[in-house]
């Protein structure tokens, strides 16, 4: 893909949502080389998955012979943007902020490419805001923009009526982006700024400001804000964000979060969070619709995603598991071993297992029975299974599958991985 070709893909995906001139921006795209820029709020140590969508658009437009700048906000993520929000941020201190810009630098690296003229550069905004003076800013930046046109966007009218009102601070946010995009067009030739449809008016002032600066003209693009089918914002679960940053949250778990996908978010996460031609994506989802029980699309969309944010090596620990704690007696060393770190575990030595009554002192041992009654009386109601086998004996001896693993269960929901050592 070439030229301005990447403005149509990004259409069949859904991903475009508002835009400058777009005769204009095609003749732009059909350049060579044309520098753009993503921001990212640096409010967290790890990327979600909801920021997963700018950085596969920002890889897509490099892949198209484009040069993209990720930008991670160390000055505006001191104010914080009042887009999307109902109330005020809370301010991160400097040394919070440090270690946020730096863990989302490092994931950023992995996602798009760092080498060759197209080769993303990571910038910060504070090194170019951190020393400006309040009255130079105030006089080259904020005669440019009236109060007016900053109260005519939604992210500041809605703030405005909305019960908590908003802060200076956070007004004067939009001020920074603006200023943002005028400082990269000045020093590296930024002719493009994307971002989600909620930066729009952000977007738009620093087109603005760069026009009234120095007489350029610059491009915007947005694409939608991404929900899923059940109106919650996509990224979020019952517990919170996925992240990106495997130690926040289990490869498997980001796997399972994808295989979970609604049949009606499917298709457009696989033509947006993946980089599948959208062909193949047709295709996908043709076999999708002649089975849906199958939910090929589900695991093709899971097993694509996680392996672009985490390696082909956790897709196979993911299925692995899963394998183990969903499968029909699909027990093996593979599927067990991929279970560590996953569900909870206990070591045990040969000599805690005696043999009068094994599987008790086993399940006695690991703390899933609280004493030897209370696991005599599990074992008699059925409720207790090792390795997908109900134990219907406590004289039974228990299989260490590999001569190592041992997956108990009480019950539907309580799983413990047993290791002999």
């Amino acid at each position: 893909m070439t030229g301005s070709a990447v403005l149509d893909d990004l259409r069949s995906r859904g991903l475009v949502h508002d835009h400058t001139d777009e005769r204009g921006l095609r003749t732009l795209l059909d350049e060579r080389g044309v520098t753009l820029y993503h921001g990212i709020d640096p409010s967290a140590s790890s990327l979600h998955v909801g920021n997963l969508v700018g950085i596969l658009v920002l890889r897509r437009f490099q892949d198209a012979g484009h040069r993209p700048l990720a930008l991670v906000g160390g000055a505006t993520g001191m104010v914080g943007d009042p887009g999307g929000r109902s109330d005020e941020r809370n301010l991160l201190d400097a040394d919070t902020l440090g270690a946020n810009v730096a863990g989302i630098r490092a994931q950023v690296e992995q996602l798009l490419d760092i080498g060759g003229s197209t080769g993303v550069e990571l910038v910060n905004n504070l090194d170019w805001t951190g020393e400006v003076r309040l009255l130079d800013f105030l006089r080259d930046v904020g005669k440019h923009v009236t109060v007016n046109q900053m109260v005519a966007k939604e992210s500041i009218r809605s703030r405005m009526e909305g019960e908590h009102g908003i802060s200076f601070t956070e007004f004067s946010y939009m001020l920074l982006q603006a200023f943002d995009f005028w400082w990269l067009h000045e020093e590296y030739g930024c002719r493009l700024q994307i971002g989600g449809s909620d930066q729009w008016g952000n977007i738009t002032a620093g087109i603005d400001l760069t026009r009234r600066r120095s007489g350029a003209a610059v491009h915007g693009l947005s694409w939608p804000l991404i929900t899923r089918a059940d109106g919650t914002k996509f990224g979020k679960s019952a517990e919170g964000a996925v992240w990106l940053d495997p130690a926040r949250t289990l490869p498997y778990e980001f796997h399972q979060y994808f295989l979970r996908s609604d049949d009606r978010d499917v298709e457009r996460f696989l033509l947006q969070l993946i980089l599948l031609p959208v062909g193949e994506v047709r295709e996908i989802m043709a076999a999708h619709t002649d089975a849906p029980e199958r939910r090929v699309a589900q695991a093709a969309l899971a097993d694509a995603v996680t392996e672009l944010v985490h390696g082909g090596e956790e897709v196979r620990r993911a299925v692995a598991a899963a394998r183990a704690l969903f499968g029909k007696g699909e027990f093996d060393l593979e599927s067990l071993e991929a279970l560590r770190g996953i569900v909870p575990e206990t070591e045990v030595a040969g000599d805690v297992i005696g043999d009068a009554e094994p599987v008790v002192d086993l399940l006695v041992a690991t703390g899933v029975c609280s004493s030897k009654g209370d696991a005599r009386r599990q074992i008699g109601q059925g409720g207790i299974r090792v390795n997908g086998e109900r134990v219907t004996d406590a004289g039974d001896a228990p299989a260490f599958i590999g001569g190592r693993f041992a997956l108990v269960q009480r019950g539907k929901k309580l799983r413990h991985l047993v290791v002999r050592v």
